[in-house]
Parts: C-alpha cells; sequence; structure tokens
C-alpha cells in the first residue's frame, strides 16, 4: 500500500482527559521500568500484558480463532483425512492422494505441512499473507463445521485465559438454508419486495428456526465439553459470550440479502445474538462491484429490525491490487449509507476522499473501529505509523483492540496490546481505557456504567455509581445495585473495574519496590 497522505498537525492521540489515580501511576511507572529493563525485560512484559484485565474481544472469527493444533487433533478423532496436494480437510476414506489426518501425531514434517496450510505458520513476514490467510479457511472449514461446541469451549478458554471476560463472535448457522431460501427467490433489486419474497409464508422464519436449533446444539456441544455446572467446569464457562451472524459478501446478492435478513431477524428474536457484519475479503470481485448495493441493503433492513446492531468489515484494502478508486469510500459508506455502530479494520482510512470529515462523524456518533494488528500486518503489510491507529485515537474516534482470527494469525490480545503499548507508547492509563472501550462499544445490552461520551470525556461513572466503583472503599449503594442487576453490560463492565483494581494492586508493589509478581 503506498504511503497515505499525511495528516494535518493534531493533538497527541488518545490523551487521556483525567488524571491517573495513585494506582494507575504506579502501574504505569513499573510499565514503564519494564522498557529499559535487562535481559529479562521480553518475560516480563509478556507476564504484564497476559495478566492485564482486557475487557472484550469484538471482533472475532469463531472457526479462525481455535488453535490450529487443536483443530489438526479434533481431525485426527474423526478419522479425516488431508488432501495432500492442497491440503484440505476431507471425508474418509483416505484414497489416493490423501493421508489420515492422524498421520500428523507421529509425522512432524506433514503435522508441518498442515500447519502452515491451515495457518501463518512459518509464514514469512516479507511476503504479502493475503492470499495465503483467506485460504485456510476453506482448507480447515470442515473440522470446526463438524464441532462447533468443541471448538466454542477451547475458544472461550483462550479468552478466558487472556484475562478477558466478554466475547463477541462471528457465526453463520443454517447459512446453507439462507442460501436454499435466496437461490429459490432470485434478486430483485426492489428491496421491500425482496423482502417480503423471503418472509412470505414464514420462510424465513424457518430457516432462522433453523439456525437456533444450530445454536442451541452447538451450546450444549459446549456446555458438555466445559464441563459447566461441575465443579470442575473450565474457564470458559465464566466467560460471557453473545454472537454477530455474519453474511458472506463473496457471493451472489440475493445470498447476502437473505443471510443478512436472517442475521438481523436473529438479532432481534434471539438474545445471543446482537448483530449482524459482512465477511470474506473487501478486495474480491463481486465484494468490490456490490459494495454500494450491499451498503444499501444494511440500510434498508435495518428499517425492518430497528433493535439489530450493524458493524461492518470496511477499509481493510491495500492498494495492491485494488483500484485506487476502491480506496476512496468504503469506511465512509459503511458509516453514511449503512449506519454501522462499529468498523472492522478501517485501514485505508487516509485514502478515502474528505476522510476528516468520516473521522469526525465517527466521533461525533461513537461508531467504534476494530483494530487487529497482527490481522493488519499479515493480510494488507499495514503496521507501525503507516496504521491510523493514532489518526482514529486523535479525532475521538472510539478504538478497540481485538484479534480477528487468532488461530489462524497466531496471536492473541495480549500480544495486540503490547505490541500498541510499544509501537505507539502507549501509558497504562491508556490501556485501561482501552480495555474500557472494549466493553462500552460492545453490543451487549443494558445501560452503561459510563456516561456521556467516554472517548471525549473520559470513563466517568454514572451517577448511580459514583463514588463506588471498586476500589473506592465504598460498597455499591441501592440505585447502583439495581442498575448492574438490571445491564448486562454494567455488570461485566463492573467486573472489569475489579479486575483492574486487583492488577494495579499487584503491578503497583513491583513500583514500590515490593515483590515481582508470579508468572
Amino acid at each position: 500500500m503506498p504511503a497515505a497522505p499525511p495528516a494535518t498537525a493534531l493533538p497527541r492521540p488518545g490523551a487521556v482527559p483525567r488524571p491517573p489515580t495513585e494506582a494507575e501511576a504506579r502501574t504505569d511507572a513499573y510499565l514503564a521500568s519494564l522498557r529499559t529493563a535487562g535481559p529479562d525485560r521480553s518475560r516480563a512484559l509478556r507476564r504484564f500484558f497476559l495478566k492485564l484485565p482486557k475487557g472484550g474481544d469484538l471482533h472475532n472469527h469463531l472457526f479462525g480463532a481455535v488453535r490450529t493444533e487443536y483443530l489438526i487433533a479434533l481431525a485426527a478423532g474423526d478419522g479425516l483425512c488431508v488432501d495432500t496436494a492442497t491440503p484440505t480437510a476431507v471425508v474418509p476414506p483416505c484414497g489416493p492422494g490423501t493421508r489420515p489426518a492422524a498421520d500428523a501425531r507421529d509425522d512432524r514434517d506433514f503435522r508441518e505441512a498442515v500447519l502452515r496450510a491451515w495457518s501463518m505458520y512459518d509464514f514469512p513476514p516479507e511476503r504479502s499473507g493475503h492470499d495465503h490467510f483467506f485460504a485456510t479457511f476453506d482448507k480447515f472449514g470442515l473440522v470446526p463445521a463438524l464441532h462447533p461446541g468443541k471448538v466454542l469451549a477451547e475458544v472461550a478458554d483462550s479468552v478466558a485465559a487472556q484475562h478477558q471476560l466478554y466475547l463477541e463472535t462471528m457465526v453463520n448457522p443454517a447459512s446453507d438454508r439462507a442460501e436454499q431460501l435466496a437461490d429459490e427467490v432470485g434478486w430483485d433489486p426492489d428491496l421491500p419486495e425482496m423482502y417480503s419474497r423471503l418472509a412470505a409464508g414464514g420462510r424465513l422464519d424457518q430457516v432462522a428456526a433453523e439456525a437456533r436449533r444450530a445454536t442451541d446444539d452447538a451450546e450444549a456441544g459446549f456446555r458438555t465439553e466445559a464441563r459447566c455446572g461441575t465443579d470442575r467446569s473450565r474457564p470458559g464457562c465464566r466467560l460471557t459470550v453473545r454472537y454477530v451472524y455474519q453474511a458472506f459478501r463473496g457471493e451472489s446478492r440475493e445470498r447476502v440479502f437473505t443471510e443478512l435478513a436472517l442475521g438481523m431477524r436473529l438479532a432481534e428474536t434471539d438474545p445471543r445474538f446482537l448483530a449482524v457484519n459482512l465477511v470474506q475479503p473487501e478486495d474480491g470481485p463481486v465484494a468490490l462491484a456490490d459494495y454500494t448495493v450491499q451498503m444499501r441493503m444494511v440500510r434498508f433492513l435495518h428499517t425492518v429490525y430497528p433493535r439489530a446492531h450493524v458493524t461492518l468489515h470496511a477499509g481493510e484494502l491495500r492498494a495492491d491490487p485494488v483500484d485506487p478508486e476502491d480506496l476512496r469510500f468504503h469506511i465512509r459508506e459503511a458509516v453514511d449509507i449503512a449506519g454501522t455502530e462499529r468498523v472492522g479494520h478501517g485501514v485505508d482510512l487516509r485514502h478515502e476522499d474528505d476522510w476528516q470529515r468520516t473521522a469526525r462523524t465517527m466521533a461525533a456518533r461513537q461508531t467504534a473501529v476494530e483494530v487487529p494488528f497482527t490481522s493488519n500486518a499479515q493480510i494488507l503489510g499495514v503496521r507501525g505509523a503507516a496504521h491510523p491507529f493514532d489518526t482514529y485515537r486523535a479525532y475521538g474516534v472510539p478504538v478497540v483492540l481485538a484479534t480477528d482470527d487468532p488461530g489462524v494469525s497466531r496471536t492473541d490480545i495480549s500480544h495486540e496490546y503490547q505490541y500498541a503499548a510499544e509501537t505507539y507508547g502507549l501509558t497504562y492509563p491508556e490501556l485501561k481505557d482501552l480495555a474500557r472501550a472494549s466493553l462500552q462499544y460492545a453490543f451487549l445490552p443494558g445501560d452503561s456504567l459510563w456516561q456521556g461520551n467516554p472517548t471525549r470525556d473520559g470513563y466517568r461513572p454514572v451517577a448511580a455509581c459514583a463514588g463506588q466503583l471498586p476500589g473506592s472503599g465504598r460498597a455499591p449503594g441501592a440505585e447502583c445495585r439495581a442498575l448492574l442487576g438490571a445491564s448486562a453490560k454494567a455488570a461485566v463492565q463492573w467486573r472489569e473495574e475489579a479486575a483492574s483494581v486487583s492488577f494495579e494492586r499487584t503491578f503497583g508493589r513491583v513500583a514500590a519496590g515490593r515483590a515481582v509478581p508470579s508468572a
């Protein structure tokens, strides 16, 4: 991607509009000391960022989030085969040109070949990973599709291990039935008429019912695998999980519209589903040709389902091989036409026409941008100063850190926070507010613990809980308890604040010259 147009002179990005507390200052002093630490610096930084409470992950694809090693183990256990030419997981029997996936247990070279094919393992960092990254999903896709509950249990455990409390993960149950319905109905540019034909005779409701049943089965499998409700429950059982329905933007217009309609219907009728998103490469030929049409689909369907939330991959583009014309409007149209409440990636911001206006609009609407640094580097080759992270923050756009497909990318959210701190010089209070933002801009229902516009005004508790946050020494009063009892969002935010108090107590002691926290 060529250099983006330079930003005009801007204030210090993301300046915290509040003085740090004494505990925050001590913790920040410890973090600063690690920047000049000795040979143990790497381990100490990793320990700090692993233990840092990090709110939630709002941009996460379930099947791309699971460890590749776990997928290989599942494939072996199922007796699946690997087509050696591609290499792609296929159903048995293992005939000519295939090998049993179980061979990866003992054959190291074969195992590493599968790891390379199914993830970014050992991928040369100097090469563009775009095509390889997106090709992995078709290669391993059969495996998680057979075990959605087990995959959810594995991913939930990994998120909990990262000291996160909440996960919005992207799934697409019953998408095959949605595609079948779309093919039967066909495309109609008259969107109200198109929707009427989909909904006629309860056909869309039938697909939604199938999606709910598939989700019921997956969650039952999760609870069994994670042993939830027993005295041996796994950490993932404590995680709050909700779903974003993903529609495939590379499909025909009727399929994209039908999947969006299904996702929005679920978001209004099933509390486990909160929002819709459009996935697949944004630079694919159909995705590019139909981009504006798809934004109009979202806008129309939001009039039918006004309570459904919307978050959209937008601006996940680079100039090569995309025509420069396609870099000029994607984020703007996601915001202005589709009315998205969050933008996924948003990397090409400064290549867009009048991008400053788009940034100001996002700031005014509190339209957050979801930033997965490792994914942006691997797919687009965008990192460091070329990334618009500081630009968004300077304009007051809410920013949340995310992982995207951590299993494929072989990363985790702790690495994303550490990268942000080291690359952009973030202080501990700034990191803490990034974690708070990941819950503030989550679609979890209920009133927030914070008032006003936190990105502009800082994280100030609502009147009901003022002076009563964890660590204040005061127990929450009746009004605060009522808020926490009525709001799923405020309840998770409260848990994040309590975790931060514990974290600051631990690492603040180090800054005060006391014992180093254990790994």
